[in-house]
């Protein structure tokens, strides 16, 4: 078996992380991992709350917005998962699973979290694992076995464990993201996946025996320095796949969020090109790839304009966006139709020429 690592007491964990306080719902502090998360936090404020949802001084507090990146680090809420249920997806997955956690200690200016919140979104632990892992059992086992391929995956079926946070950086935190793996691992008909732009060496020893799907989120580093704040560097995330690979995970990629501006070609032809040097064939066997275009949101841009005005100069394209209600009924802006199926047919050919054993599952 492997060694465990201690990467989540790294300076570099806590430098992402250093907790100052933590909005407990009482049931959630007083649950066996709830006591778990304190105990790793020991000189953090404990401050009682109602529900994880509505804290005062954090959510709806414009003044936050200057302070958007500190209240991602040093602010944890801890609550419990009050509704689970499973949604159909099809997309990225077959199912978008009742998540472990919601927000992030990472600052993507695309974000969609933070929409819902309100000028805060740190990491919201929901404590309740054990309730979240039975649901999940009990869908697994109705769903059967899957008796016909599609684009999420050839014989499994596929479940988004991680649509509103990162699994990743939640394992910095807890055992949450270790308990979804292991219990994928006993159930053959389905497999867990989610995206991360966090490389977390500790997922190394959890022996996800290929029940576990990473998606390594990519863009051109140009894009990432400017939008991906407080994430690993995007060399950094490529060059762990052979790893992940290696450790028992599918390994797939993200091209995401594809943001259009002067040059953007040339810069994903670098990041082709870069995954076709870089990766081993062991990797390039296995893997496919998502490409999805940047969609943003006339509140998340105004958030952003308190903070990081920067990336508003090429998430906020008028000229080139129209408005489009998604699917939980946000209203948002994505490129106008003709301009993005232009762009994803040019990303397309980009990657049939430079990296050519990279099958696309879906372009959205």
């Amino acid at each position: 078996s492997r060694t465990v690592s201690s990467f989540r007491d790294s300076p570099a964990a806590r430098t992402m992380l250093p907790v100052r306080a933590v909005y407990a719902e009482p049931a959630a502090a007083a649950s066996l991992r709830g006591r778990e998360i304190l105990a790793r936090f020991p000189a953090a404020r404990v401050v009682e709350v109602d529900s994880h949802w509505r804290i005062p001084g954090l959510h709806g507090n414009e003044d936050n917005v200057e302070r958007w990146v500190r209240v991602k680090g040093e602010t944890l809420v801890l609550g419990e998962r009050k509704t689970l249920t499973t949604r159909p997806n099809g997309r990225s997955a077959d199912f978008i699973a009742p998540g472990p956690s919601n927000g992030c200690a990472m600052a993507c200016a695309y974000c969609y979290v933070p929409r819902r919140k309100g000028y805060a979104n740190p990491i919201t632990v929901f404590t309740n694992i054990d309730r979240i892992i039975g649901h999940l059992g009990r869908h697994i086992a109705h769903q059967g076995r899957k008796r016909e391929p599609n684009q999420c995956d050839e014989s499994a079926w596929v479940y988004d464990i991680g649509e509103n946070g990162d699994c990743s950086v939640d394992a910095l935190i807890c055992d949450n993201t270790a308990d979804l793996i292991t219990a994928f691992r006993r159930w053959p008909t389905a497999k867990a996946s989610f995206a991360t732009k966090f490389v977390n060496p500790d997922l190394l020893t959890l022996d996800p025996r290929g029940r576990t799907r990473i998606r390594f989120s990519l863009m051109p580093a140009t894009d990432s320095r400017l939008l991906d704040l407080r994430t690993s560097a995007v060399g950094d995330r490529i060059a762990a796949a052979a790893d992940f690979v290696d450790a028992g995970y599918e390994v797939h990629f993200n091209l995401s969020p594809v943001v259009l501006r002067p040059g953007w070609q040339d810069d994903w032809t670098g990041i082709l090109r870069e995954l076709d040097d870089v990766l081993p064939d062991r990797v390039k066997r296995q893997a496919a790839a998502e490409i999805i275009m940047l969609t943003h949101n006339q509140d998340l841009h105004e958030v952003n304009l308190g903070w990081h005005p920067r990336a508003e100069d090429v998430l906020w394209q008028p000229d080139l966006q129209q408005g489009k209600r998604s699917q939980n009924g946000a209203d948002n802006v994505r490129y106008r139709d003709h301009v993005k199926a232009d762009a994803v047919r040019a990303l397309r050919e980009l990657v049939s020429r430079h990296a050519p054993w990279l099958r696309v599952r879906y372009a959205f």
